[in-house]
Order: structure tokens, then C-alpha cells, then sequence
């Protein structure tokens, strides 16, 4: 039959079912072919801690959003125009982000009185009115996957999970997606299962086919590819962009590069990433604790590597004496904080920007430590450079925090040529350095305030390390009570000189008449600079600052903020940046918070940013 095709120019899609049904991939999957065709795109995969959580069950739903464009775009979106429920569940779950007139697609398999009565409803939405004022396609995909592989050796059971693989044909028929890429993935992710493989990709053809065929779906839809700059793009998490941006930080220094890690949520990526590439000179580590991990990574930095540990909140609290050493030892070391919900083990799997006070300050005695910080998936390769860069010219531990939305969200990103990035390399010290022929380990670059990095085994360059306060220059064991303070001082001033090596910040502010500034961090660009937009398109005008430097701040900030009437700082925390910020530069600030685990809405900052620009 002849079906129409509408013109969108962005569509948000989220497919929700139980923890281990297949979600995340159904998502990556479908993002994947978007990437490929061309859309500009954003997404927010959400899951449950437990592997595999209590099936049916609220608490057991795991989702995947994707915003895909024929335009620039910041966020996921804030509610989705599609959603797929696998289950009531699911169902329940989504319902309430979903603007009237969305199209819901909804597997009635298991709307049972039973599996209803679980999740708190005594009737059948589907039959009650509760869905009213959205387009409800009641769809049996469960048994629709069950027909189309009858003809397979597999068990009932075993062919009704490919239940994912047919809503994702038949998502891929309603937006137009490239389907050979899917099908080329499947057939190598079961290579060793062909029975597996052939059962996924049939039940995929057969989404797409209902689609083509049932006369439940009218329409087609397509969305354009985005406008982007010349260049080769692919799709990339954040994860995996912070992974590529280590070895690359590796490659152009010429050092080695050395991983001490303990697995923890959202962090383990990394680890599983650098694993794979030996070739680059990348060695990793698993080590039995948090402890045991920044420690090997501090020995390898000492030995002369690129020293890398990764870590969430409650593994740098164990890392905290550690840090602590390693600021007084003056050697490289980059420590990827990715944020989550908490405190203890609190939400692993949910987003926080609450681990700047910890970064700061979380360490005994003054032990400063500059921080640097990604705003979007493909930004953590550029931070992870940055990082890099601060740590080898200044020989300091250098916190990078990321945070779970942008971890496991994912956006295209250009990969850039290897020319374009930053030489990093550094120069052991290899000679003695002292007025007669001694070697003086604590002796400073002017400029830096860097001490050299002698790796050992360097004839007539031994020296001592450990947690006891060094003498300045000779690097001896000193109790001596005015060295304490000029060491003290001396490291507080390298870290507040690093200032002076940043570019200027970049001031959003269009028409350069805003008397409102939006000062952000970290993964909260997306949505000030979406809601942002919105304020502009309703003709007001807002001013936009980001911070990817939070220790030290850049030299420029004090002035900026002093040019606005008022300083709004959205945060995912209870006004840590906010805190600081009034601390430093004795100004008030409107901190907006939320700790909800999921980021922030850009209506909902856009709706409240209008309000302090109609008060203002």
C-alpha cells in the first residue's frame, strides 16, 4: 500500500522495557544508523543498578532516549514525541514526560490482570480512557516476533526476546533509518551464535515490513540530515570519548601511559576501553581496590608514565590520602571523577555534579589540586587533553569530572587531525641540576613552579619520596616549621598560576545587552544553552558563560560576572559551584538545584530564567 512520508525537522524517541530486554542496544542501535544517516543527535540511556533488576516491576524499567535533528541541538529532549513500552511497566514508568498528542507504540503482551496489579493499576489503560489524547498504537510485538520465527529452531522463550529487534525494524521503517549497518552488527556480535544472529535480523526485517504493510501506521516520517563543517564524524559516548583522549594526551606527550583502576559504575568503560590498546604504549590495571589502584598509578607516574586512575565519588574518597600524596610528591596524575548520584553508594547508575566540594576540598591539609571539566560527550576528549596538558607542564594530580549523563550519553563527534592537537611532550630530567654537581629535586621552573621529574635509576639523580613534608630544593625530611609554610604556599601558588596559561572565556551574549549571566559547569551546558535559546527565540535577551576550569577559575571571571545585573548557576547538586563562586568573588548569585539523577529539563530552566529576567 502507498503510505505518505511527513517532513520533521527533530523527533524524540524514548524505548523503555524490563533491565535486560534489550533497551540499551535497541537505543545504541538505532543512534548508530541516525549517526550514520547524517542527523545531529543527543541521547539519555537510563537503567536500573541491578544487572538484572525484578522483571515487570517499576523499579526494574530501563530507557533510552534519542533527540536526532536536521539542526544543531544541545539535549536529548525534554519529553519524548514517541514512546515504546515493552511492558506496563514501561508503560507506567514514561507516561507521565509525555506531552499530549505523543504517539505511544505499546506491546499488549503482558497487560495482564496480574501484570497490571504489580504496578498499582486496576484496570487496562489501554482500555480505560487512561491514554487519552495520545496516539495509541496497540501492537502485539511479542507475538507479532513469535510468528516470524516460528519456522527457527529456537525455544519460545528464547525467540521472544528478540521482541527488541522487531520494534527496532519497525522504528527504522517509520524515520527512514539505513538498515544494512544493523544487520552487518548483529550477524557479528552473535558470529559465534548463527542461530542467534538469523533469529535477530529476521525479527528485524519483520518490524520493518509490518511497518511497510499494516495499515496502523499511515505515515512515514523522515528528518533531514544537519548541516555540519567539512570533516570525518562518527557517533561517541562520553566514556569512550575521554578514553580516546588519554591515549591521544599519551601519544602526543611520548610517554607511556598507565591505567590503576577499580571497576565502579559509571566509570568501568574507561577501563574496559584502554584495555584494548596495548599498541599505544597504554597499560591497564585492575586492581583489587581503590587504594591499590591510584597507588600502582602513582608508582608508574614517579617510574616516568602518564599516570591515569578512574574512579565515581565513593572510590576518591578511598583515593583521598593517596591525592594527597601525590600533591606533596609533585608528579603528573590525572583523576577521572565520573559523578553520580549519592552519597555512599546512592545512585550508581543516575547523574550528580555533587563531587566539586570533594575535589576541592577532600583531602587533609591544604592539598590543591586544579580541575578541569567536560560540557558534552565529545568534550571529554578535548578536557582529557587539558588535563593532561596541566599535569605534565605543572606536576600536579589533576581532577577531571565527568558524570554519568555525559558517560553514557553520546553525540557525533568530528575527529580531529592528529596535527591539530597540542604537543605535550616533556623532557625528563636526566643531569644534576644543583650549584655543585647535587641533584635538587625540588628545585622550581621559574615560570611553572614544576619540579623535575627525574625518573629512577637516572645515575647520581636519586632522591627521596614519601608522605613527610620535603625540604624546598633538597627534597630531605623537614619539620622545620617556616619550610612547611613556603612548601604549602609554593603549592597553592602553582596551581592558582595555571590561571595564567588559560584562553580567555567565551561570553554568549548575542546583542551584548543582557543584564542576566547563566554560569554553568560540566554536563549542564546542553541544557542552559537549549533554554538559553528558547529565551532568545521569545525575544529577551540572557548572556551564557561556561566553565570548563573550576580550580583555577579563569583571571577573566571576576570581571565578566561583575558586568550583569545577576548571575544564575544551574547545578546538579545543592549550589557547590554557587558556593564557591560567592566565596571568591563576593557576589550573590540565584543557585538553581536539583539532585534527581536525571538532568535538567530546558523548559523548565527556560520558564524560570524568563522569570528572573521579567523581575530583574
Amino acid at each position: 500500500m502507498s503510505k505518505s512520508v511527513e517532513q520533521l525537522d527533530r523527533v524524540v524517541i524514548r524505548i523503555a522495557g524490563d533491565s535486560g530486554d534489550g533497551m540499551q542496544l535497541t537505543g545504541d542501535r538505532f543512534t548508530a544508523e541516525t549517526a550514520l544517516f547524517g542527523n545531529d543527535l543527543s541521547t539519555l540511556p537510563n537503567f536500573p543498578a541491578e544487572i538484572r533488576a525484578p522483571q515487570g516491576t517499576l523499579a526494574g524499567v530501563s530507557s533510552f532516549q534519542l533527540h536526532f535533528a536536521d539542526h544543531d541541538i544541545l539535549t536529548p529532549g525534554d519529553r519524548p514525541d514517541v514512546l515504546v513500552a515493552m511492558n506496563p511497566a514501561a508503560l507506567k514508568a514514561n507516561v507521565g514526560d509525555l506531552p499530549k498528542g505523543a504517539t505511544l507504540i505499546v506491546d499488549t503482551h503482558d497487560f495482564t490482570a496480574r501484570a497490571l496489579g504489580r504496578i498499582g493499576w486496576q484496570s487496562n489503560p489501554l482500555e480505560d480512557g487512561t491514554l487519552e489524547g495520545f496516539v495509541v498504537h496497540a501492537v502485539e510485538l511479542t507475538k507479532l516476533t513469535l510468528d516470524a520465527l516460528a519456522d527457527t529452531q529456537l525455544s519460545r522463550k528464547d525467540a521472544g526476546r528478540s521482541k527488541n529487534m522487531f520494534a527496532l525494524g519497525l522504528l527504522s521503517w517509520m524515520y527512514s533509518r539505513p538498515t544494512e549497518n544493523t544487520i552487518n552488527f548483529v550477524r557479528q556480535k552473535f558470529a559465534s551464535k548463527p542461530e542467534i544472529a538469523d533469529a535477530n535480523i529476521t525479527a528485524f526485517r519483520a518490524g520493518w515490513n509490518y511497518g511497510e504493510t499494516t495499515e496502523a501506521f499511515a505515515v512515514q516520517y523522515e528528518v533531514k540530515p544537519a548541516p555540519q563543517s567539512t570533516g570525518t564524524y562518527r557517533n561517541i559516548s562520553g566514556n569512550l570519548a575521554l578514553a580516546y583522549g588519554l591515549i591521544a594526551a599519551a601519544r602526543r606527550a611520548q610517554l607511556p601511559m598507565f591505567l590503576g583502576a577499580y571497576p565502579i559504575t559509571p566509570a568501568s568503560d574507561i577501563l574496559h576501553e584502554l584495555s584494548k590498546h596495548k599498541r599505544f604504549g597504554i597499560r591497564t590495571f585492575q586492581a583489587e581496590d581503590e587504594i591499590a589502584g591510584i597507588g600502582a598509578t602513582l608508582g608508574a607516574a614517579f617510574g616516568g608514565a602518564l599516570g591515569v586512575t578512574t574512579s565515581s565519588g565513593p572510590g576518591i574518597a578511598l583515593k583521598g590520602e593517596a591525592i594527597g600524596l601525590a600533591v606533596s610528591l609533585e608528579l603528573p596524575l590525572i583523576i577521572c571523577d565520573i559523578q553520580r548520584g549519592g552519597p555512599s553508594t546512592g545512585l550508581p547508575t543516575k547523574t550528580e555534579q555533587s563531587d566539586l566540594l570533594q575535589a576541592m576540598y577532600g583531602r587533609n591539609g591544604e592539598a590543591p589540586v586544579p580541575i578541569v571539566a567536560p560540557r558534552s560527550p565529545g568534550d571529554c576528549f578535548d578536557t582529557a587533553i587539558e588535563a593532561a596538558r596541566i599535569a605534565l607542564t605543572y606536576r600536579t594530580p589533576v581532577f577531571l569530572l565527568s558524570d554519568g549523563y555525559l558517560a553514557n550519553g553520546s553525540e557525533p563527534w568530528r575527529i580531529p587531525a592528529v596535527a591539530d592537537l597540542p604537543d605535550l611532550r616533556v623532557e625528563y630530567t636526566t643531569e644534576p641540576n644543583g650549584p655543585n654537581g647535587e641533584f635538587l629535586p625540588y628545585l622550581r621552573d621559574p615560570e611553572t613552579l614544576a619540579r623535575p621529574w627525574a625518573v629512577p635509576g637516572t645515575p647520581g639523580l636519586e632522591h627521596r619520596v614519601g608522605g613527610i613534608e620535603k625540604a624546598d630544593r633538597t627534597g630531605n625530611i623537614s619539620y622545620d616549621p617556616d619550610n612547611h609554610d613556603f612548601m604549602v604556599r609554593t603549592r597553592q601558588a602553582k596551581v592558582d598560576g595555571i590561571a595564567r596559561s588559560l584562553a580567555p572565556l567565551e561570553v554568549d551574549d548575542p546583542n551584548a545587552d543582557a543584564r542576566v549571566l547563566v554560569l554553568g559547569w560540566g554536563s549542564t551546558y546542553g541544557p542552559i544553552g537549549a533554554a538559553c535559546r528558547q529565551i532568545r527565540a521569545a525575544g529577551a535577551s540572557i548572556a551564557q558563560v561556561h566553565l570548563r576550569h573550576l580550580n583555577p577559575f579563569p583571571n577573566d571571571l571576576g570581571g565578566i560576572l561583575a558586568r550583569y545585573q545577576k548571575v544564575v548557576i544551574p547545578e546538579m547538586n545543592l549550589g557547590q559551584l554557587a558556593l564557591l563562586i560567592r566565596a571568591k568573588y563576593l557576589i550573590d548569585t540565584l543557585s538553581v538545584t536539583q539532585v534527581r539523577g536525571l538532568p535538567f529539563k530546558a523548559d523548565e530552566l527556560a520558564e524560570m530564567l524568563q522569570g528572573v529576567i521579567e523581575n530583574d
